[in-house]
């Protein structure tokens, strides 16, 4: 979880992991992430590699480029491939662009 934090710290939005604490959620754009799955490589009952499914939610009040380019200029320049979906949440009045991609664990 280090290197997602430092990843997040370049990218120089408020972050935190799932969500923020009620009554403490920053004004858009704000990030939240969270590490839903692993996807471990395994044999002979052994756990060789482990990796986590890593889900970076960027939350915006309206589609902003910018910062979607601050995000993916990090994950970029730290060599990650990632996924990335969008949605407009209504009762939140927030998209949320979504990138998903996987981190060994060191």
């Amino acid at each position: 979880m280090e290197k997602i934090a430092a990843i997040l710290e370049q990218i120089g939005l408020p972050f935190a992991y799932d969500h923020f604490a009620e009554g403490e959620s920053p004004d858009p754009p704000f990030i939240c992430y969270l590490i839903p799955n692993s996807d471990n490589f395994s044999a002979d009952g052994r756990v060789y590699y482990k990796i986590n499914e890593i889900h970076i939610e960027l939350y915006t009040d309206c589609k902003d480029l910018s910062a979607e380019q601050k995000v993916e200029a990090a994950l970029d320049e730290h060599g990650i491939f990632y996924e990335k979906t969008e949605v407009w949440i209504e009762s939140e009045k927030l998209y949320e662009v979504l990138y998903t991609f996987e981190m060994e664990v060191n």
